[in-house]
């Protein structure tokens, strides 16, 4: 076997890993979503997500390999740090840049993989590949409209109704004496 069906192999087994991770994450990110259209687009990846698993499963088949993962560290880490936005109650735009940096790193590896496999002439898998790696592209965009339309502006809004009511209290506050 040549190292790079190794290394396509083993990267697979990690994406494997690291899906299943967000599988369990994901209906944690559409609770903690206070806006609808961001709680339906997580939901929405949800279900993208299952497909994905199975496409990796049909993917390891055609391999003539069993679906096993492999922990998915970096996966770990961006759950952990948004469930950690989640607790902190952060908001929806800290909630959207969470979920950006995990689809981030899903379109990196999906690019990759969908590469290898069709340097190594897997056309079949390549294709596999090459509709995850739109669905992630398109969630990643969906996920840009809702914070440039609506999370971001009304974060930003928040931010300023805060300083307000932080120079209102400053502002009755008895001055003391110097």
């Amino acid at each position: 076997m040549s190292e790079l069906r190794d290394s396509l192999i083993k990267e697979l087994g990690d994406i494997y890993d690291a899906e299943q991770q967000l599988l369990k994450a994901l209906p944690k990110m559409a609770q903690a979503a206070t806006s609808p259209e961001l709680k339906e687009a997580v939901e929405g990846h949800l279900r993208e997500t299952e497909q994905q698993i199975q496409r990796l499963k049909e993917i390891f088949e055609g391999l003539g390999m069993p679906a096993k993962g492999k922990p998915c560290k970096a996966m770990q880490g961006l759950i952990a740090e948004a469930e950690q936005g989640i607790k902190d109650n952060d908001g929806d735009a800290a909630l959207i840049c969470m979920a950006q940096k995990i689809e981030h790193y899903e379109i990196a590896t999906y690019g990759t993989l969908r590469s290898w496999a069709s340097l190594l002439e897997e056309e079949d898998i390549a294709d596999l590949l090459a509709d995850t790696l739109d669905e992630e592209k398109g969630c990643d965009e969906q996920l840009t409209e809702i914070a440039e339309s609506t999370a971001n502006i009304e974060a930003a809004e928040g931010e300023g109704a805060e300083m307000e009511e932080d120079e209102e209290e400053s502002a009755n506050e008895p001055r003391k004496a110097t």
